[in-house]
């Protein structure tokens, strides 16, 4: 138990890229808070993320599933949660196409067994709250549902993929309307998940939000990951592997521009909103490849003085792999006042150097 009268914060996933580059900022930033990290520690979490976390009191790590809802359910009442940031998904697409089956439990059902257990404990159970807020505010007439349980929130955490794919028009982004169209194993989870949390807002009343973001990149991503792979192949000497013809194009976001997006969202968001995060950074693959080789030509040049773009291999292209995905992040930018410190030439040459520090080079 903590041992003050902070507000907790059940924050899920965050062993994983994201989350683990979240946590250090939040709690940095806010000392009202307790968080509790839920995590199951699958091949893609790492407790070594969150290092300098481990002697903050602040702080607590939980290993285990968010499809155990004895878990959850004992995590709300030991804690007495009163908000939840869901960044837990299996998140990578090829993965996905080889067991769609992982991605449905984790991602579908562990979001409704999450939301389901937040709306009993929040809106059902807590008499007291309530009783609390009617001290404070006066007898305000409605059902518990709405009485008393707006200060507690569900964030949860989505993706960009489940609009499907764009044009190559630049002009042709993804705004918070844009239909769902999701053409993976992986963004079709994350789509169903979406429609839980928005199904739970319209049905019950909950205090939620989503934000759908772009691609990530940054320090603590894993190796799997496009910009990784790049890096790491790279300085081996192996093959870097691109699909296709390289041309897929993606709008990148620095991981700390997204976990300062997520903050405004889940403080100022309103009720039952989408928000879409995005760098306004879209390079195709090759562009990618090519910035990278080119900054560790710079920074780690080769004995032989050649480049590392001569490791470049084109194989043969993933299944269902969507063209273009574009973020409008215009909402986000006028209702909250956020938007991206880091372009992609700033922020790749961060990710490179931590990189470089992780290796020891």
């Amino acid at each position: 138990m903590f041992n003050n009268s902070n507000k907790t914060i059940l924050v899920t996933g965050c062993a994983g890229f994201i989350g683990s580059n979240f946590v250090p900022y939040f709690l940095e930033k806010y000392l009202q808070y307790n968080l509790v990290n839920l995590d199951l520690l699958t091949y893609a979490g790492d407790l070594e993320n969150l290092k300098e976390c481990e002697t903050n009191s602040r702080y607590k790590f939980i290993k285990g599933n968010i499809s155990n809802r004895e878990l959850i359910e004992f995590i709300f009442n030991e804690y007495d949660i009163r908000g939840v940031i869901h960044f837990a998904a299996e998140s990578h697409v090829d993965n996905s196409i080889k067991n769609p089956g992982v991605f449905v439990e984790t991602n579908v059902n562990g979001t409704y067994t999450l939301v389901d257990v937040a709306k009993n404990y929040w809106m059902e159970k807590p008499f007291k709250y309530k009783k609390e807020y009617l001290q404070l505010n006066g007898d305000i007439p409605g059902s518990k549902e709405q009485v008393g349980y707006q200060d507690c929130r569900f964030h949860h955490i989505s993706t960009d993929e489940v609009y499907g794919t764009l044009t190559d028009n630049r002009k042709d982004l993804f705004t918070e309307t844009t239909p769902y169209t999701p053409n993976s194993p992986y963004s079709a989870s994350k789509a169903s998940s979406d429609m839980i949390i928005k199904s739970y807002v319209e049905t019950f009343g909950m205090n939620c939000v989503i934000t759908n973001c772009s691609n990530n990149y940054g320090p603590k991503q894993h190796d799997e990951k496009l910009i990784p792979t790049i890096i790491r192949n790279a300085l081996q000497g192996k093959p870097i592997p691109i699909y296709g013809d390289g041309k897929n194009i993606r709008d990148w976001l620095y991981v700390l521009d997204h976990c300062k997006g997520i903050d405004l969202v889940y403080h100022t968001g309103k009720k039952g909103e989408t928000y879409n995060i995005g760098g306004r950074n879209e390079r195709t693959n090759l562009q990618i490849v090519d910035k990278i080789c080119t900054i560790l030509d710079q920074y780690v040049p080769k004995k032989d003085n050649s480049s590392y773009k001569e490791l470049i291999t084109f194989v043969e292209d993933r299944a269902g792999h969507d063209r273009r995905y574009a973020i409008d992040a215009t909402k986000i930018e006028n209702e909250l006042s956020w938007k991206a410190h880091e372009n992609f030439d700033t922020g790749i040459v961060k990710t490179i150097e931590w990189y470089l520090e992780k290796y020891d080079i």
